[in-house]
């Protein structure tokens, strides 16, 4: 819509400027006037203000001032008509705009809220659009917003620190939110809000401090990640375990598309026959590598064996081609 816009000024801009530069030329080598004396003229003719002429025009000048005069005014009421028309569309395209935008949110369940388009959330945004997860990206600066927008997101301007914000971004029927603004303090606030409105979300964030880590959790932070502890870490397996890093980053990089790694849970439903890990993937030769199951009560089961058993409410951490897992996904929660 802005470039039909911007198209619609240039040809405007390119018709009256056509119009001046021809009435110039016109009455200078016409009438014999200066060249600022000749815009002067083609300026008060167009634009109908009616001052008298400079000095008597000869009958080719007056002749070639009528046609000035039609294409002139036609362009300047042309003018005034196409920036009258994009006003109003811009006005509508904003409101209807808003509403549409209203009715998206309103329509979110079970959908991520992130607070805050910097560096940290515009990556977490982009993962989720990659999984296409639902989510709602909440951020005051306008240009971000924007930015966000351009990209294919839902995003609004709007203070997550506030609660009418978050309940406006449906945090009472939101599965989970990442609190990503660049203050520990500005965060806090998001976590306190966001768990009184709905104590059971999972917030996780992000400490810019080390001693704010532990305060960030005591306000209701279920996961709270240190950049700096966690770089240092990363460095240091760089040089002590390149190769399970390069495997670990393989696994959370989109350099594969087909392959990744993903967390599926069985169905809760009392209906789902218990079965063990070999019986649920030889039978379809499955491509699914099983790394973990994590158990309802919180046990975690790595490399797991054949003969063990798989329970309603578990959760399998799986690797394999995206396929494959929809298919172990399908059998898990049918």
């Amino acid at each position: 819509m802005p470039s039909r816009f911007s198209r619609r000024a240039m040809i405007v801009a390119a018709l009256l400027g056509t119009i001046i530069l021809v009435g110039t030329i016109g009455f200078v080598l016409i009438e014999r006037y200066s060249w600022f004396d000749a815009f002067y003229m083609t300026l008060t003719t167009i634009t109908t203000i009616g001052y008298q002429e400079l000095r008597p025009l000869s009958h080719a000048g007056r002749i070639f001032n009528s046609f000035l005069i039609i294409f002139g005014v036609s362009a300047i009421f042309l003018a005034a008509g196409a920036m009258t028309q994009t006003i109003i569309e811009l006005e509508l395209q904003d409101r209807y705009g808003k509403r549409r935008k209203k009715r998206m949110i309103d329509k979110l369940e079970n959908h991520f809220i992130v607070c805050g388009f910097g560096r940290v959330g515009r990556n977490a945004s982009y993962e989720f659009q990659r999984t296409g997860a639902p989510f709602l990206v909440l951020d005051r600066n306008e240009q971000r917003v924007a930015k966000a927008a351009s990209a294919g997101m839902l995003a609004i301007v709007a203070d997550a620190t506030t609660d009418n914000a978050l309940r406006e971004a449906g945090v009472l029927r939101a599965k989970g939110l990442i609190a990503a603004l660049p203050s520990d303090a500005e965060n806090l606030f998001i976590i306190l809000s966001a768990k009184t409105l709905n104590p059971a979300l999972t917030v996780v964030t992000r400490a810019s401090e080390e001693e704010a880590g532990e305060k960030l959790r005591r306000a209701g932070a279920d996961t709270v990640f240190t950049p700096y502890s966690m770089a240092g870490r990363q460095l240091a397996d760089a040089l002590l375990r390149p190769h399970v890093v390069e495997f670990l980053d393989f696994t959370r990089s989109n350099v594969g598309p087909r392959v990744t790694m993903e967390q599926v849970r069985v169905s809760p439903q009392r209906a789902f026959t218990p079965k063990t890990l070999g019986e649920l993937l030889e039978p379809r030769k499955s491509d699914v590598i099983v790394l973990a199951i994590r158990r309802q009560a919180g046990e975690t089961i790595f490399n797991p064996p054949p003969q063990s058993e798989i329970a309603p409410g578990d959760f399998l951490i799986v690797m394999g081609e995206r396929s494959s897992l929809q298919k172990l996904e399908q059998v898990l929660t049918s």
